[in-house]
């Protein structure tokens, strides 16, 4: 990215670019050194949507061995949206449903990962505000671990997501979750092929992962 900005820099040294979206906030942010190149109402706090789950899966990947086997609780029943139709008593590793959080934006998923990962959901919650405070996300108040508006949702700025994807994209398991297209797996119930809901992921080659939302309240979001 910095090479890129110097050669434009350098063949039209009397042009001045200007960036736009129709976003209501966004941020624009070189990921190796956090420094922001464009933004707009960067810090206003707002909520994110399924945005939220690269939380959701930087706190878990973290906290566990993604190869440990997951067997699906109850938990799930109160799963709602967006799924990846996992049922109880499936046996599915922490790493499977991984991929089904951030390619498919499981719901189910999310409970899944936040039951095991923490024990009960509250507790998972709580992990991952104080994350965000570890990382420096000032503006952020996470409420559940998928993002849904309910308890008042997740609420975090275009800035705080940034470095949130910036801390998450330096690692290694995280990366390659999110760059990946298609994922398949059996588990002892049922058989999974998951493509990626991310399109700019199919349509440009110069995309490396992210993560899109939706709610009523939040409308579209999306980091990439």
């Amino acid at each position: 990215m910095k090479k890129v900005i110097f050669l434009l820099l350098l063949l039209v040294p009397s042009i001045t670019f200007a960036y736009s979206t129709s976003a209501t906030s966004a941020v624009l942010m070189d990921m190796d050194s956090n420094v922001v190149l464009y933004e707009k109402n960067a810090h206003n706090q707002r909520s994110v949507a399924s945005i939220s789950k690269i939380m959701t899966a930087i706190v878990a990947i973290e906290s566990k061995d993604i190869n440990d086997v997951v067997i699906v609780g109850d938990e799930i029943k109160k799963a709602y949206g967006s799924g990846v139709y996992i049922t109880q008593g499936e046996e599915i590793t922490l790493e499977s449903l991984l991929y089904g959080l951030m390619l498919r934006s499981g719901n189910d998923a999310s409970l899944a990962i936040a039951k095991y990962v923490g024990g009960n959901i509250n507790d998972f919650v709580k992990m991952m505000n104080e994350k965000a405070v570890e990382i420096g996300m000032k503006d952020t108040v996470f409420n559940n671990p998928n993002g849904l508006d309910e308890a008042g949702g997740n609420l975090s700025t275009a800035y705080d997501m940034a470095i949130l994807t910036s801390y998450a994209m330096k690692n290694d398991t995280y990366k390659k979750i999110v760059s990946t297209k298609k994922y398949t797996l059996k588990t002892n119930k049922n058989y999974y092929s998951w493509i990626n809901k991310h399109k700019l992921l199919h349509r440009y080659n110069y995309i490396t992962g992210g993560k899109t939302g939706f709610t009523d309240i939040a409308k579209r979001t999306l980091v990439t």
